[in-house]
C-alpha cells in the first residue's frame, strides 16, 4: 500500500513541475539568456521571496521531504531533473535575497541564470546548488544586476 501511495505522490509532484524553477515571478523564463531580466520591477520588489524565517523553514522542510521520498522510492544518488531544479531554486530563494533566478536541470547538472544584487550573492550560487544531493555540476549564467 505504501509504495502505491508514494508512486501516486511522485506522479503528482512530477506533473506539477513542467517549467523552469524561478526564484521570482519576473526571473527569466529559461537559462538560455545569460542573466537578462525584464526591467519592470526593482530589486526591492522581491523582499518577500524567502526572507521570513517561516518561509525559510518551509523551503528547508520541502528539501528534506523530497530527500526522504527519494531515499524511499529508489536510487538515493539519482534524482529527477525537475526535483533537482526545484530544490536548488528553493535553496537559492532562501539564501540569496532579491534574486531573479531561473534554474533548469539535466543529467545531474543544474544551470542557473538571471540576476542577483551583488558579487557576493553571485559567488554563493554554485556552492549552494552543489549542496543539493544529486547535483554533480552547477553552471552559473547569472549576472549582477547593474
Amino acid at each position: 500500500m505504501q509504495p502505491l501511495v508514494l508512486s501516486i505522490l511522485l506522479t503528482i509532484s512530477l506533473s506539477a513541475c513542467t517549467t523552469a524553477s524561478k526564484t521570482a515571478s519576473d526571473a527569466p523564463s529559461s537559462t538560455d539568456s545569460s542573466g537578462t531580466t525584464p526591467n519592470t520591477t526593482s530589486a526591492n520588489d522581491n523582499k518577500g521571496d524567502a526572507q521570513s524565517d517561516v518561509r525559510k523553514k518551509q523551503i528547508e522542510s520541502d528539501i528534506r521531504a523530497r530527500e526522504q521520498r527519494n531515499q524511499i522510492a529508489g536510487d538515493p544518488q539519482k534524482r529527477d531533473p525537475e526535483d533537482l531544479a526545484s530544490q536548488v531554486r528553493g535553496k537559492l530563494e532562501a539564501n540569496i535575497p532579491n534574486s531573479n533566478l531561473t534554474v533548469t536541470a539535466k543529467d545531474a547538472e543544474v544551470t542557473v541564470a538571471g540576476t542577483v544584487a551583488s558579487k557576493e550573492q553571485l559567488a554563493k550560487i554554485q556552492p549552494l546548488a552543489l549542496q543539493i544531493k544529486g547535483v554533480k555540476t552547477a553552471v552559473v549564467k547569472a549576472v549582477v544586476k547593474p
